[in-house]
């Protein structure tokens, strides 16, 4: 009897999410359609962003502080909607969890694999995803003799964070970046930042019809709810009075209008946090 009660309990808690700053939207959002019952408990780390650019240390020590909040929280799956994240510092933080984490590199290179038809897959991303070359790694586990061309696109974050999603001065910012990937022949682009999505028309426009564009985001809520349906962790519970909980590292203002403006539900509040007390 106990033992069921704990595992409902379990089921019905909350799925983690976290991020840099709002990119990760593009996850919950992907989430919140895909298994809309689910609870969510958002951490951005407004205060902190840009990730990309910061070393694989500094990401591993920033991603343990929020995963020891969320864990605060009673969780019991853990994203890291994050590209930069995912690639430096998933296997680290996994190996000291007992809830299951996965990231949003490996859904979306799988998927940039099956669905190429000439072996030939950009991806773009922060400096930070791009070095690591993760993507090529996953990619190249699946067909080892497929080309991956990174490039790395750091202005698309402050573009996106500014809302200037269709801005001329995007486009052009875009046109200059992508220049190198339609002179290599792809025909896959991984949007390999959680921003990204949020620049979907922009890309490809600039990138034209031929080139498909896979976006991780949608890629993992499916694997997240694959999980959850396979760790028998799916929620199975009346809907909680507050099923959205949003948190953030710096003042929430601008974050707020952000997700009201691309969530599919308003966000009624976002809590600030001082994440290094974690």
């Amino acid at each position: 009897m106990e033992e069921s009660r704990q595992q409902s309990e379990k089921r019905n808690a909350p799925i983690g999410v976290f991020d840099s700053g709002v990119g990760g939207l593009t996850v919950v959002r992907e989430i919140m359609r895909q298994i809309p019952e689910e609870p969510i408990v958002y951490f951005g780390d407004t205060a902190r962003v840009p990730y990309g650019s910061k070393s694989r240390a500094t990401i591993i020590r920033y991603s343990e502080q929020i995963i020891r909040f969320l864990k605060t929280q009673q969780v019991k799956a853990i994203v890291i909607a994050c590209n930069t994240a995912s690639a430096y510092a998933l296997d680290e933080v996994r190996r000291q969890l007992d809830i299951p984490i996965i990231g949003v590199v490996r859904p979306g290179a799988k998927v940039a694999a099956q669905v190429t038809k000439n072996g030939r897959i950009g991806v773009i991303g922060t400096e930070g995803t791009i070095h690591s070359q993760l993507y090529t790694k996953v990619i190249r586990e699946e067909k080892p003799e497929y080309q991956v061309i990174g490039k790395a696109c750091p202005l698309f974050v402050p573009l996106v964070e500014e809302q200037w999603l269709k801005d001329q001065v995007t486009e052009e910012v875009a046109r200059r970046y992508l220049k190198e990937l339609q002179d290599s022949g792809i025909d896959t682009l991984i949007l390999g930042c959680t921003h990204y999505p949020l620049l979907r028309s922009t890309v490809g426009k600039v990138m034209g019809e031929n080139v498909t564009l896979v976006n991780p985001a949608y890629e993992t809520a499916l694997e997240l709810k694959a999980l959850l349906k396979k760790e028998n962790l799916s929620f199975a519970g009346e809907e909680p009075e507050e099923k959205y909980r949003f948190f953030v590292s710096d003042d929430p203002t601008k974050f707020q209008e952000f997700a009201d403006r691309i969530l599919p539900c308003q966000v009624r509040q976002t809590k600030q946090i001082r994440i290094d007390e974690y």
